[in-house]
């Protein structure tokens, strides 16, 4: 039975305050694609992932969202995408709670039995104003407000860049067991390489721009010529390829 992909990417180049962020970049996600996004800061990857999602007119090529112009999606389509980034957009003005009430307010298969063990799990003041959280607590809320939403494609961008090395490992310990579904699709984006090599079965390298791999994680020595009989980590892959 084949598998219609969830997103595909053609030729796309994008082009920001007249300087080529991201050049002829081709992409597949299917659904149980569980993607590392990896590079070093600055090679583009939240430029890739905002063109993935519409935020930007291409200079070339095209993106597809369920066989739709991504630019095209209408409201029902928006509703099976979720996204974290480094900065979360919460309102500080609100408790966790009410947050969490007006999200849900926009979503006909909201979750409340993950959410509510999610909070529970993580520990999280939702009865405080939102600007009272450390940055942790931020970001587990906001993974909280994706992951109820029952997305089909979730997107995370750098979503641990602000969490010191304990509670990232512990975040991304719990992550593990919450992104796996066959009918989801996760990209998530990092420059810390041994965050996902335990979490994903597929992997993107970019690189100033370029995508010089993208495949399955299993495949991955296939890029080693180098590093003999010797174990491949994603890690050491990584500096081989792009120093």
């Amino acid at each position: 039975m084949q598998i219609e992909p969830l997103l595909t990417c053609q030729d796309l180049s994008l082009s920001r305050g007249g300087q080529t962020v991201l050049r002829e970049v081709n992409l597949q996600v299917n659904p149980g694609d569980v993607i590392g996004l990896i590079g070093r800061n600055g090679a583009g990857k939240s430029s890739l992932i905002e063109s993935l999602l519409g935020f930007h007119t291409l200079d070339h090529g095209s993106v597809r969202l369920w066989d739709t112009p991504v630019r095209e999606l209408q409201a029902q389509h928006k509703r099976r995408i979720a996204l974290v980034t480094q900065r979360d957009e919460l309102m500080e003005g609100l408790t966790g709670n009410q947050q969490i009430t007006l999200i849900s307010s926009f979503y006909d298969n909201w979750d409340a039995e993950l959410t509510q063990r999610l909070l529970s799990t993580w520990e999280l003041p939702t009865t405080r104003p939102i600007r009272s959280y450390s940055l942790g607590q931020r970001q587990r809320l906001a993974i909280v407000l994706a992951l109820a939403a029952r997305p089909q494609l979730l997107v995370l961008d750098e979503p641990v860049a602000s969490l010191d090395p304990l509670a990232r490992s512990q975040f991304l310990g719990e992550m593990r067991e919450l992104i796996a579904d066959p009918q989801r699709a996760v990209i998530i984006s990092s420059h810390i390489v041994g965050d996902l090599e335990a979490m994903v079965n597929r992997v993107w390298l970019l690189d100033h721009g370029r995508m010089r791999w993208a495949g399955a994680i299993d495949d991955i020595g296939e890029l080693s010529t180098t590093l003999g009989d010797e174990p491949v980590s994603l890690e050491q892959v990584f500096r081989q390829v792009i120093g």
